[in-house]
């Protein structure tokens, strides 16, 4: 997979998502195999970008190339001010985002609301494209409601205009999040341009990741929720894309060392204060599934310091393993 100047070590790209792939999350999921990680939406208004938000997401230090960075807004001069702004602060990759479904972001005709206007997406696209000299990718989404899917007519625009990249979530604006993903719309654009097609949405098992690439054609696959508490899932598809063979799923003391190691970085990244409470959400996606994880997580919200945090979370998983050695010993007996 190559995107402009820059060849991904393969197909397998984290999703840009709001208050999720911050630099703590994104290099987490590229040590775990993903090959790219697009970062959360900056937005182009030029005045936020003194914000102390803005300034963390425009902090790449130490993080693995190529560095992408997802841009939003509706006025193709300050999207391409936002490009210049992140390409001088580390962004190796500008990323546009005509994909969210957000009613905050469409509201302002930004987002996938910018589909209903191939005249200003091409102007936007153009003047991205020309503002900066690092390859330009686009995030759009099928349509903007079931009756006026365009992504055929929005991946001409994008080609004609210089995108590197196309990335096109199988689900209208109109959708949002809701219904299954529908892949015929992504093989569809895939076979009328020639750049590299990125196919997204409900990609949550390495055997869907595999129906996707087949059905699609296409030549990445982006995987977002699916990964929020599971980021080996992009070893595990890679893996199996590889060799058609599933690797074994993590034991309790490998999540619980990543997990340590990604609250590590959470509070390292925002100061305790923040990292606290942006590490609640990720707490609750790892131990989503686990045994007492629904007592576990009322409690972890509770809690104000992150050596409470740690402790807690500690002495959750060190019971999750007892009790996995208890039902083993039990199993040995019963044999």
């Amino acid at each position: 997979m190559q995107i402009g100047r820059y060849i991904l070590k393969n197909n397998l790209i984290v999703a840009p998502m709001a208050g999720v792939t911050d630099r703590p999350f994104r290099m987490l999921c590229k040590r775990m195999g993903a090959g790219m990680a697009v970062s959360e939406m900056v937005a182009s208004n030029s005045l936020l970008y003194g914000s102390e938000k803005t300034k963390r997401r425009a902090n790449h230090a130490g993080e693995v190339d190529p560095i992408s960075v997802q841009i939003v807004g509706a006025d193709p001069k300050m999207l391409a001010q936002a490009a210049r702004y992140n390409v001088d602060n580390g962004a190796q990759i500008i990323d546009i985002n005509m994909g969210c479904p957000a009613k905050k972001i469409c509201n302002v005709m930004a987002g996938s609301a910018l589909m209903q206007n191939e005249k200003l997406v091409a102007e936007i696209l153009e003047a991205v494209v020309k503002a900066v000299d690092v390859p330009v990718t686009l995030k759009t989404r099928t349509g903007w409601d079931k009756s006026n899917r365009n992504a055929i007519n929005i991946a001409r625009i994008a080609e004609s205009c210089g995108i590197q990249a196309l990335a096109i979530h199988g689900r209208t604006r109109a959708c949002a999040y809701t219904g299954d993903a529908e892949y015929d719309t992504i093989a569809a654009v895939k076979a009328e341009v020639k750049i590299p097609i990125i196919a997204n949405g409900d990609i949550t098992t390495p055997e869907k990741a595999r129906f996707v690439l087949d059905h699609t054609g296409a030549d990445a696959v982006m995987i977002g929720r699916a990964a929020q508490g599971r980021p080996w899932l992009f070893r595990e598809i890679s893996h199996f894309l590889d060799t058609g063979t599933h690797l074994l799923s993590p034991h309790v003391d490998e999540i619980h060392g990543v997990l340590v190691e990604h609250l590590a970085d959470l509070y390292d990244f925002y100061g305790e204060y923040t990292g606290l409470r942006v590490a609640r959400k990720h707490i609750s996606w790892y131990t989503r599934g686990l045994p007492g994880s629904a007592v576990f997580r009322h409690r972890m919200n509770q809690l104000e310091t992150v050596e409470e945090q740690m402790q807690a979370t500690t002495e959750f998983f060190e019971e999750q393993k007892a009790s996995s050695e208890r039902l083993l010993y039990v199993g040995e007996l019963a044999a």
